[in-house]
């Protein structure tokens, strides 16, 4: 397939900006390890002697500037192409993606393997792959106490104060598809069963959740770029950030929709929710996205048990376990356990002096109510009197964002989850069923059939 010249120079910029963003904040701000020794070991071990046996900001930046210096010489050899390939456009995707991507986490993980497994991580993938490694033994990794699994050892080797409380010990804030999914990957051999490989690979494979979408090939690729190479999703692979599992599916989740595989999306939406609280939030935007797709009933019952089967298969287990320390972990943890930190409604708070301290009460459950709540009504109902698919998406995007900022802990990496609604938003709107009117894209289609190719440089 070809994409015209408008759309090749739309992806080569989006490659261009996401370059120069990126690269000069690529592996900034890690957590200050200090390790007694460094032993490079196995088959990480000579890109760690390379790097010279510390987080060095040379072994992780040169490849995406190299990679940025490829996207210039096929941008200076093309500028004249009437058409680009579009698997050449792709190719260039994936390499300035895996430049991004890769060098820092083999790193970090090459020299977690040099050390210690609480060096060079985040301690919750640290204790995320511990859950995992419980769950294969057969335990509750729910309503437990961490201490004496080695998570104690992350936070002094991180630079906390000695005596400082740490709730996380006593906590597993994540929903069971996440140990289900560490339980899973950490049968593989070391190094490979760092659960950070398999962040990896779901980032990765959000480029080809965009291209799963309806709509102009040029748009895809060049949202699909943005989905796979934004700042975010960048520095959560290496800093040890798990959303990337439940993004992919949430980002499946609309582009099944967009291609009318309703009970498809539905279950990718049911593994999302499985992955991530937060999926939850986009559950009544896309089944009002489904519904105005006017199903028949029996696709609604299909769609209904699609959505709630991983559910029950992954959660039921462990309420019958033990019920209460489930919800403690994953629900009253969040809202109500956890310190206040980053820079949302509950900081406000602290700063205005409405809360003593980092560990005092916060009204959460009101502001989710008096505010959260009818704002998400509002939008629900606006999005069903405009019966569009991309405001659904949207829709999703600001309820998530106005969640986040009047939730307790607002972290900057929380940020891609409404940064995928937009992506989402803008990829249904310009789907081929959006636009039923003949036009011409940017991508040289008209009507979603393609021009006829011409060789480039002709």
């Amino acid at each position: 397939m070809r994409i015209g010249r408008p759309g090749a120079w739309v992806i080569l910029g989006t490659l261009g900006v996401l370059v120069a963003i990126v690269v000069p904040e690529l592996g900034s701000d890690p957590w200050p390890f200090h390790p007694p020794s460094v032993h490079p070991h196995g088959l990480l071990g000579p890109l760690v002697r390379a790097a010279g046996r510390h987080w060095d900001l040379g072994f992780v930046r040169t490849p995406g500037i190299v990679a940025g210096f490829v996207v210039a010489l096929f941008a200076l050899a093309g500028r004249r192409w009437r058409a680009w390939r579009a698997d050449v456009l792709a190719a260039l995707v994936v390499l300035v993606a895996l430049a991004l991507l890769v060098p820092a986490v083999v790193l970090q993980v090459g020299l977690r393997r040099a050390t210690a497994p609480w060096y060079d991580d985040n301690d919750s993938t640290y204790q995320i792959e511990i859950a995992g490694d419980l769950i294969r033994h057969g335990h509750d990794p729910y309503g437990r106490d961490y201490t004496g699994t080695g998570l104690e050892h992350w936070y002094p080797a991180a630079g906390f104060p000695v005596g400082r409380k740490q709730v996380a010990l006593h906590h597993l804030a994540y929903f069971p598809g996440t140990p289900l999914t560490a339980a899973a990957w950490g049968v593989l051999p070391h190094p490979l069963d760092d659960y950070r490989f398999f962040v990896l690979l779901c980032t990765l494979a959000l480029f080809a959740a965009a291209l799963a979408f309806r709509g102009p090939l040029a748009l895809r690729i060049a949202l699909g770029t943005v989905a796979v190479a934004n700042p975010l999703v960048v520095r959560a692979v290496w800093f040890g950030t798990a959303d990337a599992p439940a993004l992919l599916c949430l980002l499946l989740a609309f582009a099944l929709l967009s291609r009318r595989r309703l009970v498809w999306a539905a279950l990718a939406l049911g593994l999302a929710v499985l992955l991530k609280q937060f999926a939850l939030v986009a559950a009544p935007f896309l089944a009002l996205m489904l519904l105005a797709t006017r199903p028949s009933r029996a696709v609604v019952r299909n769609a209904a048990v699609a959505f709630a089967a991983p559910l029950v298969v992954g959660i039921v287990p462990f309420l019958v376990a033990d019920p209460g320390g489930l919800w403690r972990d994953t629900i009253q943890y969040g809202g109500s356990t956890y310190r206040i930190i980053g820079y949302g409604l509950s900081s406000l708070f602290l700063k205005a002096g409405l809360v003593d301290n980092r560990y005092s009460s916060y009204p959460f459950v009101w502001l989710l109510i008096l505010m959260w709540l009818p704002v998400t009504v509002w939008l629900l109902w606006q999005q069903r009197r405009e019966a569009r698919m991309w405001t659904g998406a949207v829709s999703f995007a600001v309820s998530m964002f106005v969640l986040l900022f009047i939730s307790r802990v607002f972290q900057t990496s929380y940020l891609v989850w409404p940064l995928i609604g937009i992506v989402a938003a803008a990829l249904l709107a310009n789907a081929d069923d959006e636009h039923p009117r003949a036009r011409t894209d940017v991508a040289g289609e008209v009507d979603g059939r393609e021009l006829q190719p011409v060789a480039p440089g002709t």
